[in-house]
């Protein structure tokens, strides 16, 4: 196993930010690690990359103890931050010479630089200081100091965020070229993203795992709803819409278009339309969603 975590818990005082977390990550595999602002994401991944200790339980990355060998396991990590922190006054590959520097590199040093810099595609941009750098190849300089070093695992705090459309997709297919090759956890609030890069999620909420399994299995074994996207004519109140028969949760996606999860004992469209004929109002369009990632994790993390 690439990554081991046996009941790990973690307190900040009296607050519990894990309670009990148990899950291994197979080499090779890249793994989406999910769940809500505040549910212990990143406090696991800091536990893993040996930032801060746990208040019990033990984890193992390629075989070492994080708290008894912290040396071993940073040299078989690479780990990105959320906050992707960088020297923004240094060059590209002044930056990229200075980690390759703590890792203590040698002679590899700059044959390693220049490597990250072509994996990463920074090669048109190299000769500009970070600090002029668009925020998505400030992620590609994040992503070459973690693989800098040739780590065996990659530990990736959202990877994707604040990236615009163009920008995902380039960051999103180079995590995936280097998936082939590496144990890879990331953390995601976009739920496309890690669809189209990750085989298995796992997801916590409050400290706790709620789900783990691979991403096929989890929208399969949720099914026990579905998604209707209603749009009407004028306003209504989604507290209306919840009190439907067999409509579970209603929410507003944009103006007059509503997101309605209901039970899959009955089809609720035809209720939908009378709702709308006693409230005066046309339905102007109907539609069931294929069941998603997005709709499996709102359903295992709604408070």
């Amino acid at each position: 196993m690439s990554i081991e975590v046996r009941n790990i818990s973690k307190r900040y005082g009296d607050q519990l930010a894990l309670n009990d977390v148990s899950f291994s990550i197979k080499q090779g595999e890249i793994v989406g690690f999910l769940g809500p602002n505040g549910a212990g994401k990143s406090t696991m991944m800091k536990i893993l990359t040996c930032f801060i200790p746990p208040s019990g339980g033990s984890a193992l990355v390629c075989g070492h103890d994080v708290g008894e060998e912290s040396l071993e396991v940073r040299k078989k990590v690479g780990y990105l931050p959320e906050n992707n922190p960088l020297y923004t006054d240094m060059y590209i590959s002044e930056y990229l010479e200075f980690v390759a520097g703590i890792h203590n590199l040698g002679r590899n040093a700059a044959k390693r630089v220049k490597e990250m810099i072509d994996i990463t595609g920074l090669g048109h941009e190299r000769r500009k200081k970070i600090g002029a750098l668009s925020k998505g190849y400030r992620q590609r300089v994040g992503l070459a100091q973690a693989l800098i070093h040739d780590p065996e695992v990659l530990i990736l705090d959202e990877p994707t965020s604040g990236l615009d459309p163009n920008q995902l997709v380039e960051i999103r297919n180079l995590i995936a070229e280097i998936g082939r090759r590496k144990t890879v956890m990331l953390s995601s609030h976009i739920m496309q993203e890690v669809e189209a890069m990750c085989s298995r999620a796992i997801i916590i909420n409050f400290g706790k795992i709620v789900a783990d399994d691979s991403t096929g299995h989890l929208l399969s074994a949720n099914q026990n709803s579905e998604i209707i996207l209603v749009e009407f004519d004028h306003a209504v109140q989604p507290e209306d819409l919840k009190k439907i028969k067999g409509v579970i949760h209603a929410v507003s996606v944009s103006g007059n278009v509503f997101q309605v999860e209901a039970g899959t004992e009955a089809d609720v469209r035809p209720e939908l339309f009378r709702f709308a004929v006693d409230k005066g109002i046309a339905v102007l369009s109907m539609q069931k969603q294929s069941s998603r990632l997005e709709d499996v994790f709102q359903q295992l993390t709604r408070k």
